[in-house]
């Protein structure tokens, strides 16, 4: 499932103009206070839909909005050459029912110049992930597949000479045996032995440990124990309690120096009758608390002063995905183009115009009024202290005092 948000350390100039009667909003921006990359966070671009938009104007909607990191969940030829020449990083995968393939060294390698060197450096590709929550799949014989799979994959990046540019890793999802709180975090016995050789090769190929986090699934099971302030985001969240677990549970083995990275999170806007909890009003107070952080560059507890990647679920509604009526709807977009809700997402190109008008549906039916977004030009320079003075401080309490976003990076399954 999946958009990122980076907001510039200088703001000189910024504010909002309402009018009540046109429900227009106009935001300006001083260009010295917008860095050239904006988003921290990611989006998963899924596509288990038959009436999605084709991937060039999937590629013209998140360029649009400045988001410079997706993941998709395998290799579609249309989507690696649609965005070709656009700086977003992509994330690409082997599906599980080829992971046992890649075990073969010459099967990866011909996979790699396939699927990877044709497109790259035109298409940005920086990461595959090996098979997607694998450890979770019930599957002896893919879950013993995996490394051997990561071991051939990234052998074959390093043949062509493409290593330095490529992560290779996993998603994973469930495998902790303690989680709360954080500080006890351990996978689960049983996984041990699968687990210890996936973080030797993490740790020796300095690869990332990526985890599919749903603070929504807690809450939807124990509606009547578990804070719907504590996952939403609002306070201290469930989300970085999640994220620290499984760093615990590493540090654990032995690897504390592989970096976490949540490669899925997200929450659904529509359920069936017994999906507490799946409401269009928590989906966007979850995605939007969700970018606020991003914005503030935030990292967790355990690592405060590292920034916590993330990558959001999804950018669209599928319609296809089978099981329940939340699956089908975690997207911030319909298929169509407009927004499901609204958490104030800005296209701001490198023109000096209006650069998106966008819609988006209340629970109610009724449309709400477009946003024009604007931008000044640029503003004068101020000293390094200075700009990240006013980040600190006034400039965050202003973002977060506006119903509507300021700048974001999203990322989509």
């Amino acid at each position: 499932m999946a958009v990122s948000i980076l907001l510039g350390s200088r703001i000189v100039s910024m504010f909002l103009l309402f009018n009540l009667f046109s429900s227009v909003v106009v935001v300006f921006f001083c260009r010295v206070w917008l860095p050239s990359t904006w988003f921290f966070l990611g989006s998963n671009y899924g596509q288990v839909a038959n009436n999605l938009p084709s991937p060039e104007q999937v590629r013209l909607l998140l360029t649009s909005l400045r988001i410079t990191k997706t993941r998709i969940y395998d290799t579609n030829p249309g989507v690696l050459t649609a965005f070709a020449n656009t700086g977003i990083d992509l994330i690409v995968t082997v599906p599980n029912e080829a992971v046992g393939m890649m075990m073969d060294p010459r099967q990866a390698l011909q996979w790699v110049m396939t699927n990877v060197q044709p497109y790259f450096p035109a298409t940005k590709i920086t990461g595959i992930s090996v098979g997607n929550e694998v450890y979770t799949s019930d599957d002896p014989t893919l879950m013993s597949n995996l490394v051997p799979a990561l071991l051939s994959i990234h052998s074959a990046l390093v043949q062509l000479g493409l290593d330095s540019y490529n992560h290779v890793s996993t998603a994973n999802s469930a495998v902790l045996e303690n989680s709360y709180p954080p500080s006890m975090g351990s996978f689960k016995p049983e996984m041990a032995n699968l687990v210890v050789p996936f973080l030797q090769f993490l740790a020796a190929t300095k690869s990332p440990f990526w985890i599919n986090a749903y603070p929504y699934f807690a809450y939807k099971d124990s509606p009547a124990k578990v804070s719907l302030d504590y996952v939403l985001l609002r306070y201290d969240n469930m989300l970085y309690a999640q994220v620290d677990a499984v760093i615990f549970a590493i540090a654990r083995l032995g690897y504390g120096g592989v970096e976490v990275r949540v490669s899925e999170t997200g929450w659904p806007s529509k359920g069936d009758p017994n999906e507490v909890g799946a409401t269009v009003e928590n989906a966007r107070a979850y995605n939007r608390n969700l970018l606020l952080r991003q914005i503030r560059s935030e990292g967790t507890p355990v690592r405060p002063n590292q920034r916590l990647e993330v990558y959001l679920f999804a950018l669209f509604n599928e319609d296809m995905k089978p099981g329940p009526t939340s699956e089908r709807n975690y997207g911030l977009y319909q298929p169509d183009g407009t927004m499901v809700y609204n958490v104030g997402l800005a296209a701001l190109t490198s023109s000096a115009s209006v650069s998106l008008t966008s819609s988006a549906t209340r629970e109610n039916g009724e449309t709400m009024n477009r946003i024009h977004v604007m931008r000044l030009p640029p503003c004068p320079n101020t000293t390094k202290k200075k700009q990240q003075r006013q980040y600190t401080g006034g400039g965050t309490k202003a973002i977060e005092s506006f119903a509507t976003w300021i700048a974001l990076r999203v990322i989509i399954r």
